[in-house]
């Protein structure tokens, strides 16, 4: 899908036609004009081309935070049994944060339609964001930062499961409701958009006194792809990991171009430090300055200490801030950021960060098989050869800038797993590495092979836009981990349309 502002209808066409087919669309609804135009748009354009072989199915997700909420849901559900189109309301259930409910709101409408997308067997799911939303966000971004940002992406990833397209990204809502009213079919107005202690409501009225603030993103988003598939270059030149728990920085890596440098360093600060977000920019300038620098020794940012020596850039775990995670029978769970366990086994068991246990209980998983490519047991080295298939954090706090003149032997551990890695680095490596027990005893190899493992890449598993695929997908091979899920697009010549 391209930058370019187009009509509701152009728009939806387009995005139609640059579809694999044949295909089952889910429609994110809530009743607003947004959504109301985009399930119209789709459905008008479904029925005058069957031979797209496209179909709709629809679900509402009532947040359950006003009154009204549920009434809402049903005037939608009327609407798309008289459009004949399948539908289905999702609650969110249980107690609601009292902070942060706007991100936590997002976080369960998402799960919850990628769960009625698997229970519809739809192959995408699509919301209604506008050009409006894409003005708004790209201002409050703006106000934060002077990078140009890329504002919405149009296209997203979640959960490695589904992907969720904005085919109405670059219409403007005026154009929408124009259409809407044409066809006579009313929406709802969420009195929450009216609510100023919402940022995006003080922005939304900010932009509409001042129509001129509008911002093309176009050579940003160029920007950013071009980015991606330099940094995923990088990875193959200059990275290495050892035991799925040290990363490496080839010395050539370090004198690449800065914004490649730059994009590739905070991307990997976030995967080793089990962040969803990237790290400050703040910090990442101390960071680079360091790696750029000739002065040996270490640092932190973000949870990972970049330890940096005359055979290159060494990234780690910190062992501090670590926090167990506990698994019922049947249970799945994110450790860390950095690890997905699933407990099959019979017993409830509790994972911690290594503290100087034996690794062999680590070592006898079977990861989890995922489309036929195996993550590596911890111990395993990935080298070049495994490669070919393809808040903030705390402040940056120097904690040993000495000079170190040369690697002398006791440095390096010569036999084991981190054999002819620094000893150091290799120590914090395994400090990091998690350790089952059950009851207080460490699980047997054969009660761990019960349990399942992958590697987990916190800033690109939740929520990976289009932007970042080709780093984060090479990311993922690096890790011995299956791809990420393709765009459900059309390509010519291996490019999406």
């Amino acid at each position: 899908m391209s930058p370019e502002a187009a009509s509701p209808q152009l728009a939806i066409l387009q995005f139609l036609t640059s579809l694999q087919s044949p295909a089952r669309i889910l429609v994110a609804i809530s009743g607003g004009s947004d959504s109301t135009g985009l399930l119209l748009l789709l459905d008008e354009a479904v029925k005058a081309a069957p031979h797209l072989t496209i179909s709709l199915c629809a679900a509402t997700v009532d947040h359950a935070l006003r009154a009204g909420s549920a009434d809402e849901a049903r005037k939608v559900a009327a609407l798309c049994a008289l459009l004949g189109i399948p539908h289905t309301i999702l609650i969110w259930q249980g107690d609601k944060p009292k902070t942060g409910i706007m991100a936590a709101a997002r976080e369960a409408r998402y799960g919850l339609l990628a769960a009625a997308a698997e229970s519809f067997e739809a192959d995408l799911i699509v919301t209604g964001h506008t050009f409006d939303d894409q003005r708004e966000t790209l201002a409050m971004r703006g106000m934060r930062t002077e990078q140009v940002s890329t504002g919405i992406a149009d296209a997203v990833l979640f959960d490695r499961r589904v992907w969720i397209l904005r085919p109405l990204l670059f219409s403007t809502r005026a154009d929408i409701r124009a259409f809407l009213k044409d066809q006579g079919v009313p929406w709802i107005d969420d009195p929450s958009n009216e609510d100023i202690k919402y940022e995006r409501v003080r922005m939304r009225r900010q932009l509409s006194a001042d129509a001129g603030m509008e911002k093309d993103i176009g050579a940003a988003w160029e920007e950013r792809l071009v980015l991606s598939s330099r940094g995923a270059e990088w990875l193959d030149r200059h990275f290495r990991l050892h035991g799925g728990l040290l990363g490496q920085v080839m010395p050539d890596g370090l004198r690449q171009d800065r914004a490649v440098l730059e994009y590739v360093l905070v991307r990997l600060a976030a995967t080793f430090g089990g962040q969803p977000f990237m790290p400050g920019r703040a910090q990442m300038e101390r960071v680079l300055a360091f790696a750029a620098g000739s002065q040996l020794g270490r640092m932190t940012a973000g949870g990972v200490v970049f330890d940096l020596r005359r055979d290159g850039l060494y990234l780690v775990r910190e062992s501090r801030g670590i926090l167990p995670l506990v698994l019922q029978p049947g249970e799945a769970g994110v450790w860390d950021g950095r690890f997905e366990f699933e407990n099959r086994s019979g017993a409830t068991i509790r994972i911690e960060a290594q503290a100087g246990q034996s690794l062999i209980p680590f070592l006898g998983f079977h990861p989890r098989d995922v489309t036929g490519i195996q993550p590596p047991r911890v111990g395993a080295v990935n080298d070049s050869t495994m490669r070919e298939e393809s808040p903030a954090p705390t402040d940056l706090g120097a904690l040993d800038s000495c000079d170190i003149p040369r690697m002398k032997p006791e440095d390096r551990d010569e036999g084991g797993l981190g054999r002819g890695l620094p000893k150091g680095a290799w120590k914090r490596a395994i400090a990091s590495a998690p350790v089952l027990s059950a009851e207080g005893n460490l699980l047997s190899e054969e009660s761990a092979r019960m349990v399942e493992l992958t590697p987990y890449f916190a800033p690109f598993d939740r929520f990976l836009t289009l932007f970042d695929f080709i780093f984060a997908n090479r990311l993922s091979a690096v890790f011995a981990t299956a791809p990420y899920a393709r765009l459900p697009l059309r390509s010519i010549d291996g490019k999406t349309i």
